[in-house]
Order: C-alpha cells, then sequence, then structure tokens
C-alpha cells in the first residue's frame, strides 16, 4: 500500500492512439497520478513494467495479437501488480477479472462522457494502489461437486437472503454462488458496476451457478431458486406486499455515495421484511453496507462479512465488522458453507 502523500505512478495500455492520449493526458491532472509511460500492446507493456515499475496498470482488453485476459492469465502469476480495465461494453471484461484484474471501467462511447469516464478511472487507479492483487487460480483438478440441495423445509421458503459487494466482488460473490444449491431461498444481490454489465454480469452468473440469476426489474418476485442481480444506476429495494416480496428498481438519489446501493438494500430488508433473513457484505472499498448490515441484525437477521485475508479491498467488510454489524468472518470460499448451516439449521 501506498502512502497517501506518494503519487501513484501508472502505465497506460492501449492499442488505440486517442484512447491512450485521452487517458494520458485526463489523469495526469490529478496530484496523486503520475503517468510514467505507456505501450501499445502487451509485449511492449511486459518491457515497459520491467522498465518503468510502475505501480498501476491500466490496460484495453481487446487489443491486437495477445490479448488483456491472456497477458494477466501469463503475467500475474509471477509478476503481481493492480490492473484496471478500460473497456468498451464486452462480456470479456468478466474473463479478464476472473484473471486477476482488480477493477474496470466503460470506456466512454461519446466524447461528453470523457470527464465521468476520467473521475472515475482515477478513483480506480488510486484504490487499485491499495488492493490486495489476487491471480487467477490455477485450474482445479476436480469441477466443484454439485451442492446439495436444500430439500423442501416449509421455513426456507420464506428466508430472504441480500449481498452486497464492490470492488473485487464479481469473482468473490461468484465463489460463493456456484458453491450454492438450486433451491436457495430467495436472493437479491447489488454489485457496485457500470450501466451495461449488470445484465452481463446476471447472466454470467446464472451460466455457471445452479440457481437461476437474472437482472432485476421493478416488481419481480422473490422465491426460491432465484437471485436477482440489482442494475445499474438503479437502487434496489426490498417491498412486502401482503405475504409476498418484491423489489422496486428505481431511479434517485445515490446512498453512501452508489447506486445501486448496498445500504439501501439492506435499510429496505431491516424495515419490511418479517420472515427470516441473511445478509453478507464482501470485499469492497468504502462502507456502504456496513450501516444497514446492522440495521438487519438489529432486526434479527444472521449476517456474514468477508475476512480480510481474502478481500481484495477490506473496506465495507472491515467496517460492517468494526460497528458489530457481523456475526461470523469468512472468506470468500467459505461464505457459502457458513450460510448453508445456518440454513440447515432452521430444519
Amino acid at each position: 500500500m501506498l502512502p497517501n502523500d506518494k503519487k501513484v505512478r501508472v502505465l497506460v495500455v492501449d492499442d488505440s492512439s486517442m484512447a491512450r492520449n485521452l487517458i494520458i493526458n485526463g489523469i495526469s491532472v490529478h496530484p496523486r497520478v503520475e503517468v510514467v509511460g505507456f505501450a501499445i500492446n502487451t509485449l511492449d507493456a511486459k518491457q515497459k513494467i520491467a522498465q518503468l515499475q510502475p505501480d498501476v496498470v491500466t490496460m484495453d482488453v481487446e487489443m491486437p495479437g495477445q490479448s488483456g485476459i491472456d497477458f494477466l492469465k501469463e503475467y500475474l502469476p509471477t509478476h503481481p501488480i493492480p490492473v484496471v480495465l478500460c473497456s468498451s461494453l464486452n462480456l470479456r471484461v468478466f474473463d479478464a477479472l476472473a484473471a486477476g484484474a482488480v477493477d474496470f471501467v466503460r470506456k466512454p462511447f461519446a466524447t461528453g462522457g470523457n470527464d465521468a469516464f476520467i473521475t472515475v478511472l482515477v478513483q480506480k487507479i488510486l484504490l487499485a494502489s491499495t488492493a490486495r492483487i489476487r491471480p487467477a487460480p490455477a485450474a482445479a483438478s476436480a469441477p466443484l461437486a454439485a451442492p446439495q440441495l436444500l430439500g423442501g423445509t416449509p421455513i426456507l421458503n420464506n428466508v430472504l437472503i441480500g449481498l452486497g459487494a464492490s470492488t473485487g466482488g464479481t469473482e468473490a460473490t461468484l465463489e460463493v454462488m456456484k458453491r450454492l444449491p438450486a433451491d436457495i431461498p430467495g436472493m437479491v444481490i447489488v454489485q457496485h458496476m457500470p450501466p451495461g454489465f449488470t445484465g452481463m454480469y446476471a447472466e454470467r452468473l446464472n451460466r455457471l451457478c445452479k440457481m437461476e440469476v437474472r437482472e432485476a426489474k421493478n416488481g419481480d418476485e422473490l422465491h426460491r431458486g432465484l437471485a436477482l442481480v440489482a442494475p445499474a444506476d438503479f437502487q434496489c429495494r426490498v417491498v412486502r406486499i401482503g405475504s409476498r416480496y418484491t423489489v422496486s428498481c428505481t431511479p434517485g438519489e445515490k446512498v453512501s455515495g452508489h447506486r445501486p446501493s448496498v445500504d439501501a438494500l439492506f435499510q429496505s430488508m431491516a424495515e419490511v421484511v418479517r420472515t427470516p433473513m441473511v445478509g453478507i457484505i464482501m470485499t469492497g472499498m468504502g462502507q456502504d453496507g456496513a450501516a444497514g448490515l446492522l440495521a438487519m441484525r438489529q432486526h434479527g437477521a444472521y449476517t456474514i462479512g468477508q475476512d480480510k485475508a481474502s478481500s481484495v479491498v477490506y473496506g465495507m467488510p472491515m467496517v460492517a465488522h468494526d460497528i458489530g454489524a457481523v456475526c461470523i468472518q469468512a472468506s470468500c470460499t467459505r461464505i457459502s458453507d457458513v450460510l448453508l448451516s445456518h440454513l440447515k439449521g432452521m430444519r
């Protein structure tokens, strides 16, 4: 982790001169960022990283020759360095995150979005300089066994689960979800993500996990076997209608600096849910979700926080733990076991 008064040295990797110039000129203005050089492809990047020793690399996903994804898979296991992706609306971003990139920013599709793009990119660069680098895991010798079904226990039909994450959360959440059975109680997931990506992320989870996963729409009803991903740029809250629970997905002000906000989801669950509930807070910068998780715990929820060792950024779960919002901490690969043990104990 860099001292707060030290500039973050950045290498910009992009085959487009227009994109390089936009990024270099934009981020160089920030007093805590120093652009030490640029590379036009991954081969050039390897040489420049060795030569310039940057603290953070920004990288396009699609480039001529070796892609950014293949670079991450090959390079990060032996040369761990924080990488922030700068990508168009592209499903391959999630492959790059799986390969160990810290975070990503969506490239502007119109010049009017340049300022917002640079603002977010600088935030991600500063955050990446503090992150725990997580190279892609080695291929497992055998695939995960299919999670055992929970079965028809009536009480589990009424349980609701909320999960919130930010930086590092796309892969950490997948680690949890792929270990859960198809008949898991209804879930709502808030993952901080730019517009356009939450639908693709939900499709990825749906493809890789046993339960149904889809991007939430206003009025969707929660039920067993379904996990809803909050859509980007909307606040997602749980609403009670008689004995049923649905979600509201509406525009509106940011909560705790985010839209969607983990706090908005968790606070709504604390306020309206009158059945057993579970709250899970995972890796991410800042404190979004901590206060909401505390409110859930105060209303009887079982709450789980990701531990420091497995968090890319131990921010949100740390604050939640420190204020007493967390019943138990666990690694992202153990959270599913903790959750399932709790649910089985409710029979």
